[in-house]
């Protein structure tokens, strides 16, 4: 029996995503590493696809990244089921990122169903290449 809900392989089952199913970041092979206490950490490694003109990674991809780390993040700090939905968020770009990409999310301050958040992306050596501050509200 085949699984037609992942996009990029369909005899593959979908990767759970902290308790989600988020077909987007399953078809970018996003790995989910970590959330928990108000902290998320994901990582992907950088396919030519996902390059721009300069071959480093697209600024668009990393700006999911980040707004998934935080919304991960958020999620944990309550353990809560739903998703979060983005509110706001203002990215940095401090360096270019190529290779393998690992971004970090964490909560500055949880309230009941509003959440403010930050999140880096690492290169491979530990240098942040971008940093990223949201709010967030947690879904009902």
């Amino acid at each position: 029996m085949t699984n037609t809900t992942n996009p990029t392989n369909p005899d593959r089952e979908p990767t759970s995503f902290f308790g989600l199913n988020i077909p987007f970041l399953d078809h970018l092979g996003v790995v989910p590493e970590m959330a928990e206490g108000g902290k998320s950490r994901i990582s992907l490694d950088l396919k030519p696809e996902f390059t721009n003109s300069f071959q480093v990674a697209h600024g668009g991809l990393i700006m999911t990244l980040l707004d998934f780390a935080m919304a991960a993040a958020a999620r944990s700090s309550f353990n809560h089921p739903l998703g979060a939905i983005t509110i706001d968020m203002t990215t940095s770009f401090l360096r270019t990122s190529v290779g393998k990409i690992v971004v970090e999310g964490r909560v500055l301050k949880a309230g009941k169903s509003i959440n403010y958040c930050e999140a880096v992306v690492l290169s491979e050596s530990g240098e942040i290449t971008a940093k990223s501050s949201g709010t967030f509200m947690l879904r009902k």
